[in-house]
């Protein structure tokens, strides 16, 4: 089979890889476990609203310019304990005990280094509303108390600040003697434990009903595609669950979760918040609350607490960024299968190597754009012999040309019995016609898995590799179009041809040049235009994809040469086709 051939075969092969994988098994496999909505009435249709982005956060200016003016005003007023871990900064709201404002210290909110930190929750009302509580309500038997709501204002201790060394316990007591506790602690990372107590120093006994929840906006929420999911999830029965989304659950209005609940929440593509319940857990949903609103339920057991006892639930928080390694460390406390938050996919198995070795080599260079080009080296390298063998199917093929145009021409009337000779011919001489694509189909799962941890790991984000190029897990900021950003307008994405698009064409132009020409014109015409066609195709991309692809090309451009060398007949040959084609071409013309 010849060179051009495989090409094609790579390109159509990788293209249903990325875009047709994910869907295929989402079409074929749904998920059988769908749960049943819990309330028939479903929210009101939402109001139309700004389209998200592949990152997520607000769009509209009106609402980001309210957002700061909303947090300036909300938590300038007081009455909150601040929060100062290594992963996470904000404070407590005292009025409701609510977990609303956190923002990571890692990652910055957009690409300049001076935008500040990216936010993960904000208070209630705000218009990137998104937060946490930890409550009881009532269970229904016994003696109604007075219990905790939305507007009860704890107490906590004179100066208490929420850090990995000083827990902070807040309370509240009602008047019959029952307090209830909220003792939080957190860890260096992104994860908040809170134990919650009901102490009764009353008469008689009481009986509550614990209860965690998450509540957020889908203002903020990032893009929700055919490939990497964006909205509600969990794990039920250490099966982790991509959905529903938040259109399901907003047409359902409630969505119940069937199965033990090891930890539900919401997720974008770089952002979680999660709760993950201890011993006592009863169930969970998710709501719809109208207005673009959502809410993740945890729902504990009613506890039973005699007079002079207390009873205690444990629930942890987990609200940051979703970084490969901290989520594995999550996972290996025992959180079942919380690595696999990151939406990986069918192929993660491949795609988590590819992402522990891209993340070795920054470590050791320090720029994610020479490390993806060192990743090429070393695929390349260890192709190599693959690629050796190619070359030597390929030289068989070339020394049976005769004999098979013989056959050809022979049989050009019996297209089944030619197609048997040709078989019969490649037995006898020893050769495989599919050897040469050997190295083609080897290197799709490569390019498939960077592809993902571009899109998916957060340690890619605003990572710069040199010049224009400052975040690798965006596109080329750069159009031909616009004349570099000289003229006031951005191209659609199917024309947004950058510097690096440009440069992908090229060198495919070379590399094909490199080939045996075709002799059918209409191949030849084909295999022309393949690379500017791929130019447009690839120009939306990641620009780190376009780095790998292009590094590719050269070095294949390279490995030619030398292999061209080392099997001169193969030049020799190369070169003659390509007279032979322009002969055939200059006829066809004539």
């Amino acid at each position: 089979m010849d060179n051009q051939r495989n090409i094609i075969m790579a390109i159509l092969l990788t293209a249903l890889v990325l875009f047709g994988w994910d869907a295929g098994m989402r079409y074929f496999y749904p998920q059988a476990d769908k749960p049943k909505p819990v309330a028939t009435a479903a929210a009101s249709a939402e109001p139309g609203k700004a389209k998200p982005t592949r990152e997520g956060g607000l769009t509209d200016a009106a609402d980001i310019a309210l957002e700061k003016k909303d947090l300036k005003q909300v938590l300038a007023a007081g009455g909150r304990v601040p929060v100062k871990a290594g992963g996470l900064s904000g404070s407590i709201n005292l009025a409701g005990a609510l977990v609303d404002d956190l923002t990571t210290n890692r990652h910055t909110e957009t690409i300049e280094k001076n935008s500040g930190p990216a936010r993960v929750f904000s208070p209630a009302g705000t218009p990137a509303q998104h937060f946490a509580q930890f409550g009881w309500v009532a269970a229904g038997n016994g003696p109604q108390i007075a219990l905790p709501g939305a507007g009860t204002v704890w107490s906590a201790p004179a100066g208490a600040v929420l850090t990995p060394k000083s827990p902070v316990t807040l309370s509240w007591t009602n008047p019959t003697g029952q307090t209830f506790e909220i003792a939080l602690s957190i860890d260096d990372d992104y994860m908040i434990t809170a134990e919650q107590r009901l102490v009764n120093r009353g008469a008689q006994g009481v009986t509550a009903r614990p209860f965690a929840l998450i509540n957020r906006t889908d203002k903020t929420a990032s893009l929700d595609s055919f490939n990497v999911h964006s909205g509600p999830i969990g794990a039920f029965d250490e099966a982790v669950k991509f959905g529903p989304n938040y259109d399901e659950v907003r047409e359902e209005g409630t969505v119940s979760n069937e199965g033990k609940t090891d930890w539900l929440g919401f997720t974008d593509v770089y952002w979680m918040s999660a709760l993950i319940p201890g011993k006592g857990a009863e169930g969970s949903d998710f709501r719809a609350l109208g207005n673009g609103l959502y809410r993740a339920d945890l729902l504990y057991a009613p506890v039973a607490v005699p007079a002079g006892k207390q009873v205690a639930r444990t629930t942890r928080l987990f609200a940051g960024a979703k970084e490969s390694a901290v989520l594995d460390r999550y996972e290996e406390t025992g959180i079942a299968n919380f690595g696999l938050a990151i939406d990986w996919g069918w192929f993660r198995w491949f795609e988590k190597p590819i992402f522990m070795l891209l993340t070795a080599l920054f470590r050791t260079v320090g720029n994610f754009g020479v490390a993806i080009i060192l990743l090429t080296l070393i695929v390349r390298g260890i192709m190599f012999p693959v690629a050796q063998k190619q070359f030597a199917s390929m030289a068989a093929m070339k020394a049976i040309q005769p004999k098979m145009k013989a056959l050809q021409e022979r049989y050009k009337d019996d297209k089944q019995k030619q197609q048997q000779e040709i078989m019969a011919l490649y037995k006898k001489e020893g050769v495989n016609p599919l050897a040469g694509c050997l190295p083609i189909f080897l290197q799709i799962p490569v390019f498939f898995a960077l592809y993902k941890v571009l899109i998916l790991a957060i340690e890619m984000r605003h990572q710069p590799f040199a010049l224009w190029i400052r975040d690798l897990s965006a596109p080329d900021p750069l159009h031909l179009l616009n004349l570099f950003g000289l003229l006031p307008f951005t191209p659609p994405s199917f024309l947004g041809i950058g510097v690096l698009a440009l440069l992908l064409g090229v060198t495919m132009y070379f590399q094909f040049k490199l080939n045996p020409a075709q002799m059918d014109p209409v191949q030849e015409q084909m295999f022309k235009f393949m690379p500017w066609i791929m130019m447009f195709v690839m120009a939306p991309f990641a620009a780190g994809l376009l780095i790998y692809w292009i590094t590719s090309n050269i070095l294949t451009i390279a490995q030619q040469k030398f292999l061209y060398s080392r099997h001169p007949q193969l030049q020799a040959q190369a070169e003659k086709d390509a007279v032979d084609a322009a002969r055939s071409s200059a006829r066809g013309k004539g």
